[in-house]
């Protein structure tokens, strides 16, 4: 009983420590510790439900984050349509300051919910980059070895099993034995426990062939994995002999063309860095479909790579006129520049 495990572990202890087993109670204890063992599962089982409440609590806070970003983003363009001059030249003096208090205040708040979103998201990536993107051989290693150390237990415990069928038969045939020098006012008693060992032992027969029948479907399952293994290590094999014939077509083909060199050299993308951080600035402005400034930008940047500036930026995204398109809004001391990815558009006029 999960209420009175402290207590009962405690008292077990005790018996054990004062030297309570002997060659008559061995069985008894063995039991008994067989049983504390098994509360280790309970225990663990008990973790792991904690483990998939605090997931679940996890998922829906991010959710919930998620859901106000997007009302705090749509706060913040109603602030930008009304800073725009045909609204703008309505409002008061006053009216104007405040909505550019309210605007800038909008503004930071929604940032801080931004980068506490990406961050969130930024850890569960790392989490998958550590331990679920994987290569497909060490996926089938990691559950090779997990089916192995279930065979495992399944073999400890089917010999547990077995030796305490043993002792079971043993003390029945020393009973057997005693019975017939006891007295008359005993044999009832030897005869009740001669039948309670009988209902043990058929209750161990019963778990012992349900243990043996997992202990084979273990095993057919390993012997699938180990199959599974060597089908994806002769794929990966094959792979990489394509990929090789294919870099030494490649090779040959950019010895005998070079205008497609020229062609490259011409792009507006110029490195692989480059390509990077198109990609990662087209993903950042995605989320954010009313634009941001590149000061924005780059401080977005700089988390992942302190060495980026402003200037490498700005000219990489004039560069790509059919990717990103620079916006001005307000008016006055309001005026700012914002970024738009319009790749989309873009692709239409390529």
């Amino acid at each position: 009983d999960d209420a009175k495990f402290l207590e009962a572990i405690q008292t077990l202890l005790t018996w054990i420590e004062r030297g309570e087993v002997n060659r008559r109670t061995a069985n008894n204890f063995y039991s008994m510790i067989q049983s504390a063992n098994s509360h280790v599962r309970r225990l663990l089982n008990e973790k792991a439900a904690h483990e998939k409440e605090m997931e679940e609590a996890k998922e829906k806070f991010k959710l919930a984050l998620s859901g106000i970003l997007v009302q705090f983003e749509q706060i913040v363009a109603v602030y930008h349509s009304a800073s725009k001059q045909k609204a703008w030249d309505h409002f008061t003096k006053a009216q104007r300051k405040n909505i550019s208090v309210w605007c800038k205040q909008a503004e930071e708040i929604r940032n801080i919910h931004n980068d506490e979103l990406m961050g969130i998201r930024r850890e569960e990536e790392m989490e998958m980059s550590d331990e679920e993107i994987e290569d497909p051989s060490e996926m089938k290693e990691t559950e090779e070895s997990a089916l192995v150390s279930q065979v495992e237990a399944l073999k400890e415990e089917n010999d547990s099993l077995r030796w305490q069928l043993d002792a079971y038969r043993n003390e029945l045939e020393l009973l057997k034995q005693e019975q017939g020098k006891a007295s008359r006012d005993e044999d009832t008693t030897k005869e009740q426990q001669m039948k309670l060992l009988q209902q043990a032992l058929q209750g161990m027969q019963k778990h012992l062939l349900k243990v043996q029948e997992e202990y084979k479907k273990r095993e057919a399952e390993l012997e699938k994995v180990k199959e599974d293994k060597l089908k994806i290590e002769t794929l990966l094999e094959n792979l990489k002999e394509q990929e090789s014939g294919t870099s030494r077509v490649c090779a040959c083909s950019q010895e005998k063309e070079c205008p497609v060199e020229k062609t490259l050299s011409n792009s507006p993308v110029k490195s692989e860095r480059e390509v990077l951080l198109v990609g990662i600035i087209s993903t950042f402005l995605h989320v954010h479909p009313f634009g941001a400034s590149i000061e924005y930008i780059c401080s977005y940047l700089q988390r992942l790579d302190s060495k980026i500036c402003t200037a490498e930026v700005e000219v990489l995204m004039t560069r790509l006129q059919n990717t990103f398109r620079q916006e001005l809004s307000g008016v006055g001391a309001s005026l700012e520049k914002r970024w738009k990815f319009c790749g989309f558009d873009g692709l239409k006029m390529t």
